[in-house]
């Protein structure tokens, strides 16, 4: 897997490319900037970018509108943000927008090696990464919510970080069949259509979120 970072904090720069080494990741380029992401784009065309949410000058959402700009360009590009902390707005927009290929994490998460570059994976796989965090503040604004059991929440709330039935089982230390039976639910709670492929339910699931 091929990777650029994109976070102004040097510290944070270095780290994450330790990190990524350790787990034999090559990090093609480490910038500072949104200017510095568009050259790295262009001439390293990795697997996968990791952006820091807020970029200089400004630190407000450089980072968001860049990552934004890249996808626009190039539909198939990866991006993985990070977040110091949940940034709800610039969550439900590009979520909005289109989740393939699209990840969310606080900066937290980091310190987690190996579940920071699972969910790596999976964004550049094509697949959805959202911090449990970003998922629980996305959900609690819909009241539907209120009509899912504390066990279907938990489920969803897995569903929409991109995790298989596998996943959830083994998280939650439950059957795979329990874990079905809990999807099925949620899916007739919520009124949207089952899918057994993990893609399609996180979209579903996200569309669910987002819709007003």
């Amino acid at each position: 897997m091929r990777v650029v970072i994109v976070e102004d904090s040097g510290l944070l720069r270095d780290a994450l490319t330790r990190l990524l080494a350790d787990f034999e990741i090559e990090v093609v380029a480490a910038a500072a900037t949104a200017e510095d992401l568009r050259r790295a784009a262009a001439e390293h065309a990795p697997d996968v970018f990791v952006i820091d949410v807020r970029l200089p000058p400004s630190f407000t959402d450089e980072g968001v509108r860049a990552a934004a700009d890249l996808r626009a360009r190039d539909p198939e590009a990866k991006v993985l943000l990070l977040s110091q902390a949940v940034e709800e707005r610039y969550a439900r927009d590009l979520l909005a927008q289109r989740s393939e290929g699209l990840g969310y994490l606080l900066k937290d998460r980091v310190a987690d090696g190996a579940e920071f570059v699972d969910a790596l994976g999976r964004v550049a796989a094509g697949g959805t990464a959202l911090d449990p965090e970003v998922v629980r503040q996305l959900l609690v604004r819909r009241r539907a919510i209120d009509d899912l059991s504390p066990r279907e929440r938990q489920v969803l709330e897995l569903m929409a970080e991109g995790r298989t039935n596998a996943a959830i089982a083994s998280r939650l230390v439950v059957t795979d069949r329990a874990v079905e039976k809990h999807v099925a639910s949620i899916f007739g709670k919520l009124r949207l259509p089952p899918s057994r492929e993990d893609h399609r339910r996180v979209l579903a699931v996200l569309a669910w979120i987002n819709s007003d």
